[in-house]
Formats: C-alpha cells, sequence, structure tokens
C-alpha cells in the first residue's frame, strides 16, 4: 500500500495519538470511493454514490478549504497510512448552524476513532476557528453516532431540517456551546 501524504497545502494538519487529519489530497480519491460506495457507511449520509459524484463531493471539500478556510479533514491511520474516513466542520449555505460531522470506514469502525478525531475537530473549532457553538447532524436511528456525539458531551437538542438536497431526511441536532465544551473536554484524556 503506498502512504498517503501527511499534510495539505490547504489547511492545517492535526495529529492524534493514532491518526494524522488533514486537507484532502488528489490521493485521497480512492478512500473516498471506498467510503461512499458502503452501504453500511452510507445508511444515513444520504446513500450510497458513484465513484462520479464521489469525485465531485471530493472536489466540494477542497474548494470549501480554499473559499472557507475549514471543512472535512481526511482521517489518516498512522501506523499504516492508510485513510479511513472523513471528519471535521462544516457550514453549508443554509445549514442549521456550524457542525463537526464525522463519519470512518466500516472496517475501523469499532476502534474510537471516530471519538478521537472529533475531539481534535472540536478543540480545533473552538481554539481555532473561535465557534461558540457547535452541532451535529444525526438521523435519530444512528446509534454509532448518537455515541460518539454522547462521548463528546453533546446533548440531543431535538428535531432539525436540513436544507435541499437533504430536506426530507429525518435528523436531530445535537450540539454544545464553546463553555460546555471546555468542561467537558476535563473529561478526555485522548
Amino acid at each position: 500500500m503506498t502512504k498517503l501524504p501527511l499534510t495539505s497545502p490547504l489547511g492545517p494538519t492535526l495529529e492524534t495519538a493514532r491518526l494524522i487529519l488533514r486537507p484532502p489530497v488528489a490521493e485521497d480519491f480512492p478512500g473516498f470511493c471506498a467510503f461512499q460506495s458502503d452501504p453500511k457507511v452510507m445508511a444515513h449520509l444520504g446513500g450510497v454514490t458513484s465513484d462520479a459524484v464521489t469525485w465531485r463531493v471530493t472536489r466540494s471539500i477542497a474548494g470549501a478549504w480554499a473559499l472557507d478556510g475549514f471543512h472535512m479533514f481526511s482521517v489518516i491511520e498512522k501506523d499504516s497510512g492508510a485513510w479511513i474516513g472523513r471528519i471535521g466542520a462544516l457550514y453549508p449555505h443554509q445549514w442549521p448552524a456550524r457542525e463537526v460531522g464525522w463519519g470512518v470506514l466500516s472496517s475501523a469502525w469499532g476502534k474510537g476513532y471516530a471519538k478521537e478525531a472529533a475531539l481534535a475537530c472540536m478543540d480545533y473549532v473552538f481554539d481555532v476557528l473561535n465557534w461558540e457553538d457547535v452541532i451535529h447532524t444525526i438521523a435519530p436511528d444512528n446509534a454509532g453516532s448518537q455515541g460518539v456525539a454522547k462521548s463528546l458531551g453533546s446533548y440531543n437538542r431535538g428535531p432539525g431540517r436540513l436544507p435541499e438536497p437533504y430536506a426530507d431526511a429525518a435528523v436531530d441536532i445535537w450540539g454544545q456551546t464553546r463553555a460546555e465544551w471546555r468542561e467537558n473536554r476535563k473529561r478526555h484524556t485522548v
């Protein structure tokens, strides 16, 4: 396996005990394709997409980094150098609020990677981007993402509504303020 680049010209690189988080690069495309073609992963993210659609999604994420200075990081496993998911700050047009969202390949589930990366992203949005509040839009039946949100100290604020093309998707808005994060962060050593 070819190891992926550990930095990107689009933005910062964050490092955790087991992960590198950096804006996407062209070499990440096969990882994004694996992610977006996995029915388990995409069950709560709008469904499986073709490689052509995934190419556009990947370029949109990179474009958001260039235009807004933030979006999803590619998540790289340090030991293997493998692309295992995407996580980060996003705030699409007409979104309910500023969000930290996550998703990892199903082969990486159950290893604590989503939580580990989310902790780094929460620190980043509050400490670097100076956000005052963060949400996570989560399908009501997505127990895995609810578990990650709870582990961060976020709580269910109730049902929400997303803009098109997701307007018909049922979502709950989870979240917390910067002050709540400061208290919740004290519990984590990762």
